[in-house]
């Protein structure tokens, strides 16, 4: 796949056609072949490792896997001010961090564990317990601890809203961090259980969430 993607930034003749719809694509928004050496490096990462020892290790892991994927985006929707290239990093940070709480149970049974295990051990939470799917005290503080982390990301990320250029993309964007935003409150709804109940948004949710950002762009 390396090569694929680096085949697409030469000037040589491509015979796939969807290689040929990507060089079109990178060119035309100007998206540095390096985005992509990042994210294939991140899927690496998701191969070879099981668990992050700490708050770092994470972060790089998700900066490779979401926060190059916003930088990508960025590139699509438009935004020429420096200052929304950290805060696209920080929104697809907020993204995976999101996914990971989510998914706590989920990646358990696929043989992973993205939280890190330095914040296990600050909680008192042992790997054992994530087998179980016991929830207690110490887990739900975990959770609240995990939880403001992303909500820190977001909030980090809502000024970089306001630098993207057309309007229908920052619609888009807006509309993607209000519904992944929600999926916490969802945890949080559902007694931060995350092996029985799965948090996700009902469609009429996201129809709804789209309706109302609509509605506040449309009188201001």
């Amino acid at each position: 796949m390396k090569n694929r993607i680096a085949a697409a930034f030469t000037g040589a003749p491509l015979n796939d056609p969807l290689q040929t719809v990507f060089r079109e694509t990178v060119l035309r928004y100007s998206i540095p072949q390096t985005y992509f050496d990042e994210l294939i490096a991140g899927v690496h990462m998701d191969l070879a490792k099981k668990s992050y020892e700490n708050f770092d290790e994470l972060y790089l892991y998700c900066f490779r896997v979401a926060g190059v994927v916003g930088l990508i985006m960025l590139k699509i929707f438009g935004a020429h001010d420096d200052r929304a290239r950290q805060h696209a990093i920080d929104l697809g940070i907020a993204f995976q961090l999101t996914n990971i709480l989510r998914d706590v149970g989920e990646d358990w049974a696929r043989g992973r564990i993205y939280l890190p295990q330095e914040d296990l051990k600050r909680f008192n939470v042992p790997e054992e317990q994530i087998a179980a799917g016991r929830i207690d005290q110490n887990f739900i503080s975990l959770m609240k601890f995990q939880i403001d982390r992303a909500r820190r990301f977001y909030a980090q990320s809502a000024p970089g809203l306001k630098l993207i250029e057309d309007p229908s993309s920052r619609l888009v964007a807006s509309a993607m961090k209000d519904l992944y935003e929600r999926i916490l409150r969802k945890i949080e709804k559902n007694g931060y259980d995350v092996f029985s109940r799965r948090a996700h948004t009902r469609l009429a949710e996201k129809m709804a969430a789209v309706a109302s950002l609509t509605l506040r762009r449309s009188r201001r």
